[in-house]
């Protein structure tokens, strides 16, 4: 992003997300009439990103390709969700 306004000579400063990660970080453009190209980048860059590296792959294809990853993570999922529920419901008592 930051190369981005800067190829095109837009003006822009960066706030943090603070030292604990809790805020939001943000790109803030400096001139208001710099706003409407700001913008239309963006939204061109989110558009190629979002088209071109994105690729879901559903559930039933992870099984049949990966079965053993998926046997694992379903372990690891029930796992946490039985230590994490133990002590409300009174399972093991």
């Amino acid at each position: 992003m930051r190369e981005l306004l800067a190829e095109h000579q837009i003006d822009y400063y960066e706030t943090s997300s603070g030292n604990w990660g809790f805020s939001v970080a943000g790109i803030w453009i400096k001139n208001n009439d710099d706003k409407s190209q700001a913008r239309r980048l963006i939204d061109e860059y989110q558009q190629q990103f979002s088209v071109s590296n994105v690729e879901v792959e559903s559930f039933s294809k992870m099984l049949l390709r990966q079965p053993l990853r998926v046997v694992i993570y379903i372990g690891i999922i029930l796992f946490i969700l039985y230590f994490s529920l133990v002590p409300f419901i009174g399972i093991g008592e």
